[in-house]
């Protein structure tokens, strides 16, 4: 049986020490009572929200149109100044600096990465280092740097305009520009927003590597659940009014909804979502019966008898999945081909989604290296879409085999 992941981010905690976990759980970002009422208007945009951003982490805003998300992602750095209410960052009132001083020290970016039109690709990277002081070798080598981060080759973008790169080149370039001054904190507000759907799951999963290097915390304003539960550790569901219905994590968000309409704003399908936030590395995939592709004619038999399955996993002398062997009546039998592997990074809902294209029930996983696993089968994923349903509070009142056909 597969089993679930617990705690941690759903990325995982990069094997940092204590001190730096309880360092990360501390709030960058705290807002107490933020309000923004608009002259004339009978509801405010946003309504004495109180919510606490830890440090190192990514926050998700989502909600309808016209919910107070993005309003309160701007008040954080004053694009927008509150009706009342106090924002802290790090521990000091933000309305103790200055505006301009401020924003030099929070990184932001927008869809299709807001570049300067007129300034070349290093000059839109360099923008806020040239406003905090910092010298021209500081600088070229702080572009570089960010270049490589988000997959730019420098000596080939470094003297490009915007409008000689794709909207996922100015993304990643808008991305660079945000994180210029090496800022604590970001605010994205719907980066991705634009971004046709095939490059716009490379440019999150793009993100999210860079983010396990980098670990800022991060405010991320997204119209989607889906994309937010992708990219968020915790999610802030916001309603009208700029009220937050539920702030929690998005296992249980989406296993415990705190009322109607977090319910119906996450829709149907909670429990295939819930499969996209376990990636396979984290789990302990079980093992399968296994015979050296070298094998002899009486190692397999003597393989074929133990194996209690249909097929045995064909591995190549360096430990890799190289095919399979069915199994008849207990005797080795035909050699049939395999389907690519399964990696760390992929997750169950991907073993899902292979097996259901494939018309197969079982694929093997990997590690990082390319070595033998495991076998993730359609029954234990099954088994844990069961498990996770049957544990899953319904506040609303809502109320297998082995054989392989990969082969």
């Amino acid at each position: 049986m597969l089993e679930k992941m617990t705690n941690g981010s759903k990325r995982g905690d990069g094997g940092r020490t204590a001190g730096e976990q309880q360092d990360e759980d501390r709030a960058m970002i705290r807002l107490e009572a933020l309000t923004k009422r608009y002259p004339g208007q009978r509801q405010a945009a946003v309504e004495e929200l109180d919510l606490e951003i830890p440090a190192g982490r990514i926050v998700t805003f989502v909600g309808p149109s016209g919910c107070g998300k993005t309003t309160t992602m701007k008040l954080i750095n004053r694009l927008i100044e509150p009706t009342s209410g106090r924002i802290h960052l790090d521990g000091r009132d933000v309305t103790e600096v200055a505006p301009h001083v401020l924003r030099r020290n929070i990184g932001y970016t927008i869809q299709q990465g807001g570049l300067f039109p007129h300034r070349t690709v290093a000059d839109n990277i360099a923008t806020v280092p040239r406003l905090l002081g910092w010298d021209r070798e500081r600088i070229a080598a702080r572009v570089d740097e960010l270049l490589d981060l988000v997959g730019l080759a420098p000596q080939t973008y470094r003297r490009r305009y915007p409008k000689q790169l794709s909207g996922g080149q100015q993304q990643r370039v808008g991305v660079a520009r945000a994180l210029g001054g090496d800022p604590q904190v970001m605010l994205m507000d719907e980066p991705f927003g634009a971004i046709d759907p095939l490059n716009r799951e490379a440019l999150q999963n793009e993100f999210l590597r860079i983010q396990a290097e980098v670990r800022k915390t991060i405010v991320f304003v997204t119209h989607d659940i889906d994309e937010a539960v992708k990219m968020g550790d915790r999610i802030a569901i916001f309603g009208d009014g700029g009220v937050v219905h539920q702030y929690d994590t998005p296992e249980r968000i989406l296993a415990d909804p705190a009322d109607d309409f977090v319910s119906d704003f996450i829709g149907a399908g909670a429990s295939v979502r819930r499969l996209s936030l376990t990636p396979l590395g984290a789990l302990p995939v079980p093992d399968w019966p296994t015979v050296g592709d070298s094998a002899g004619g009486e190692e397999r038999a003597a393989a074929a008898r133990r194996a209690g399955h249909g097929h045995l996993m064909v591995l190549d002398d360096d430990g890799r999945p190289a095919g399979w062997l069915r199994v008849e009546d207990g005797a080795p039998g035909e050699r049939l081909p395999l389907l690519t592997p399964l990696g760390p990074d992929a997750t169950l809902f991907d073993a899902l989604d292979r097996m259901l294209a494939a018309n197969s029930s079982a694929l093997a996983v990997v590690d990082g290296d390319g070595g033998y696993r495991g076998v993730v089968t359609m029954d234990a994923v099954r088994e844990l879409i069961n498990s996770t349903a049957a544990h899953a509070p319904r506040p609303h009142g809502s109320g297998g085999s082995d054989a392989l056909q990969e082969v």
